[in-house]
């Protein structure tokens, strides 16, 4: 069974179009016209080998934050419709992903609970343009809709652009091991309680 969805999310500050493929190989159509978060989804695809088609238009004449924000729901959404109820996926998946001086931690559990720790501090307020505090609304946004626990904690770093870009690769591979069919429970649902809808 094909594990993609399509939503389209449309209201008076955006206009989302967003495609997945969660048995992808990473790659991806991303224009948001915020360049520094296209660097970010373009990642978050590689590395996670989800494909990604990511369409945005916002009001990007007020500020970024309404776009990035709402792609966050709209891949969220596309997540949690292709993984269906989850049945014969890992589940689990932790990392610590470094790049250069940066290191950050992220964890996961695609439990049906949504649910973000963030522990993540940047030396600087902007990357270029972009506030760097709209990678946690990004990520708050992604993790509610798609109804999975997120924790992500930079561990130590310098450059603001490095820790923005460990976290957005530290989720892609711990999204891309826990959405993977486990080979010895295909079948199986990886709950006691027999359910990952909550």
């Amino acid at each position: 069974m094909a594990r993609k969805a399509s939503i389209i999310r449309t209201t008076n500050e955006t206009s989302i179009d967003v495609g997945i493929n969660v048995d992808g190989a990473g790659l991806f159509e991303i224009e948001t016209g915020v360049g520094f978060f296209d660097h970010m989804l373009e990642q978050l695809s590689k590395h996670s080998l989800i494909d990604m088609v990511v369409k945005a238009k916002g009001d990007l004449h007020i500020d970024d934050h309404h776009t990035v924000e709402d792609c966050g729901i709209a891949l969220g959404q596309a997540l949690n419709e292709a993984l269906g109820d989850r049945r014969g996926i890992k589940r689990y998946a932790s990392i610590d992903l470094p790049m250069d001086e940066a290191m950050t931690f992220a964890g996961i559990d695609v439990s049906g609970r949504p649910f973000l720790v963030w522990n993540v501090d940047f030396p600087r307020e902007k990357v270029g343009s972009f506030d760097t505090e709209l990678v946690r609304e990004f990520f708050q946004a992604f993790a509610q809709a798609a109804r999975i626990t997120l924790h992500v904690k930079n561990l130590y770093g310098a450059n603001a652009h490095h820790i923005a870009e460990t976290c957005f690769k530290a989720v892609a591979r711990v999204l891309r091991e826990a959405t993977e069919m486990d080979a010895r429970a295909a079948d199986a649902l990886p709950s006691t309680k027999g359910t990952l809808n909550g």
